[in-house]
């Protein structure tokens, strides 16, 4: 579905079995990619896990791409196929694919889905750091 722009106006609803799970809108200076997250849509909810634990897993890496040739520059990101042993619901595809004409079926990565597990690190860290100082 398309909505007409103007100020904070949504634009495009994704929809899933016919229920909106995302949105695009803008407003006259930015524009939001958002995820469904109403509570009525989860169970289950829990606070307690060790995000820290989790998040040093993570192997940030530095990287050139290869479609840059000579021009390539080095970036900081992730390897999907690493990632996704940690935070899986941020990798799609699957490592090594290929199409059926042996072509390269690249995974994918949305970092935004790192943002919960970052989040929550620095909430552990602060705590310790507290209760450190505290001391």
């Amino acid at each position: 579905d398309q909505t007409s722009g103007g100020t904070g106006e949504t634009h495009y609803f994704i929809k899933r079995s016919n229920s909106t799970v995302g949105s695009i809108s803008a407003t006259n200076s930015s524009t939001s990619f958002n995820t469904s997250s109403d509570y009525r849509l989860k169970e289950n909810v829990t606070y307690d896990w060790d995000a820290t634990t989790r998040l040093k897993q993570l192997k940030p890496a530095r990287f050139k791409w290869i479609s840059d040739g000579e021009s390539a520059e080095f970036v900081d990101g992730f390897l999907a196929h690493e990632a996704v042993t940690v935070v899986p619901e941020a990798v799609s595809g699957d490592k090594d694919a290929v199409d059926a004409d042996g072509n390269i079926d690249p995974q994918g990565i949305d970092q935004a889905k790192l943002v919960p597990l970052l989040v929550k690190t620095i909430q552990e860290l602060e705590a310790r750091i507290t209760a450190l100082e505290a001391k």
